[in-house]
């Protein structure tokens, strides 16, 4: 299991917490459950700062309750790509089977960029794909 130290370190990484949001619904936060995480994440944001030697615009916020984001958000760059997308939640009864979906999420992350063309050679048939959608996916890791 990941631990929540190791989501900072990806989390950090996956951004630029220096850049002002642009709105409240864009900015970049950090929720924490417990006063270790509290710690960790407060921890981590100073050693980002120092680092970077600018200031970190990324909030800290006990956890509350979670919203999901709205639905054209959802497997963002799957969504983009109308032809697989259809395809992938052809298999769901319900567009929250899609966003809950394991394998739309995997197949979104590949198409955004974030995938081994190795893994994809290896797995590409388990994902019951049709071929036209196998090439698609196939173009964007090459």
């Amino acid at each position: 299991m990941i631990s929540y130290e190791e989501i900072l370190e990806i989390y950090w990484n996956s951004h630029n917490p220096t850049a002002q949001p642009w709105s409240r619904q864009y900015m970049s936060l950090i929720f924490f459950h417990d006063a270790g995480q509290e710690k960790a994440a407060l921890q981590s944001k100073a050693a980002m700062e120092q680092k970077l030697g600018r200031e970190i615009k990324t909030e800290l916020v006990a956890y509350s309750k979670f919203y999901l984001a709205e639905d054209y958000h959802q497997k963002y760059y799957l969504q983009a790509e109308q032809q697989l997308a259809m395809e992938v939640r052809g298999y769901y009864k319900n567009f929250s089977g899609f966003i809950n979906s394991t394998a739309a999420a995997r197949l979104n992350g590949l198409l955004g960029g974030y995938g081994d063309p190795q893994l994809l050679a290896a797995e590409i048939d388990s994902y019951g794909l049709s071929e036209q959608a196998k090439e698609l996916l196939q173009r964007y890791l090459r």
